[in-house]
């Protein structure tokens, strides 16, 4: 049995989980809200093109409104001025989007500070129990805050979100060999991050040294913290600073 037959066996099986980590797209779908002057993306939406009528008897299809950047979805660098000289979404190694995955969990201390941020040593700790963190890999950062998803509301919160602190963000993006981060959140900075020396600095330090960032992640306390494989299925927007995504985590039971 070929490696690839032996893991569609183990998935029938049940031996491998796959774990859907996408939030729904809908209208109803929260969207970072940035002040004016600002510009904003728009809410997703469908637009009905025929649905079994006159304008097409026999099939169903819409137009979908979007932004690049709504719902769980993929940052690649030129999302960032930092990265401005980097590749787009169409550019993005295929490796980067198949690859493995830790979990570093701090819902606990989100639970009693909703500006929590994760810190250096907080990593370092997890690495002396979990090992290294993985080459080409990803940290995703379970916070909990998958929770509020179904709320836009409460899911973002007055700009009080957690995130990582600058000095963690240029760690990870500079000291670390990880392709990218992925969050629960409605991006991968902190509410508070417009306030931060540099502002947005999981966004400047992670796009500007080439790496990418996953947002509004659902499910990830169903994955172990080491041992998953992600895949990431961005469209191939050539120019793209980002697509929404399906991502999926490959899991061993």
């Amino acid at each position: 049995m070929g490696l690839l037959d032996q893991v569609r066996e183990a998935i029938r099986s049940g031996l491998i989980e796959v774990v859907d980590l996408t939030a729904p797209l809908s209208s109803g779908t929260p969207i970072l809200q940035l002040p004016e002057p600002f510009a904003n993306t728009i809410p997703f939406s469908l637009e009905e093109i025929s649905r079994y009528d006159e304008k097409g008897p026999a099939w169903y299809w819409n137009n979908i409104h979007t932004g690049e950047h709504t719902g769980t979805h993929l940052d690649v660098p030129v999302h960032w001025v930092s990265g401005k000289d980097g590749h787009d979404v169409s550019q993005v190694p295929l490796g980067t989007l198949v690859a493995p995955a830790v979990v570093i969990d701090v819902s606990a201390k989100v639970a009693g500070d909703p500006d929590f941020l994760l810190e250096i040593d907080e990593v370092k700790q997890w690495e002396a129990t979990h090992g290294a963190l993985p080459d080409g890999g990803w940290l995703l950062v379970r916070t909990g805050w998958d929770a509020r998803s179904d709320d836009a509301e409460s899911f973002l919160n007055g700009a009080h979100s957690p995130g990582m602190s600058a000095e963690c963000a240029r760690w990870l993006a500079e000291e670390t060999p990880l392709a990218g981060v992925g969050v629960e959140t409605v991006g991968t900075d902190a509410g508070a991050a417009h306030s931060f020396d540099p502002p947005f600095p999981c966004h400047n330090y992670m796009l500007g040294a080439g790496k990418h960032g996953l947002t509004q992640l659902r499910n990830l306390g169903s994955l172990p913290p080491t041992g998953a494989m992600i895949v990431v299925s961005p469209l191939p927007i050539i120019g793209g600073s980002g697509s929404p995504a399906r991502v999926l985590a490959l899991v061993e039971r």
